[in-house]
């Protein structure tokens, strides 16, 4: 088991509010990330999402239907 897949076990072997306050805090240290650590990131991701979509295994959503879904969302 690697020490990721044991890391998930043993948090998810929480109860919520400690699961809570450890996404919290991840979350919280990943915008603490150098600038060029998170541009390699999102670069990374960028090229996951694009080979996703080529393989047809994601679909194109227009602009204007994600703007109008959060704009319902945000009511």
């Amino acid at each position: 088991m690697s020490e990721l897949d044991e890391a998930l076990k043993r948090a998810l072997s929480l109860d919520v509010g400690d699961r809570a306050a450890l996404a919290e805090s991840l979350l919280a240290s990943l915008e603490e990330l150098p600038e060029e650590e998170a541009e390699r990131l999102w670069a990374e991701e960028a090229q996951r999402r694009l080979e996703s979509y080529r393989a047809d295994r994601a679909r194109a959503i227009r602009a204007e239907e994600v703007h109008e879904k959060a704009e319902r969302l945000l009511r």
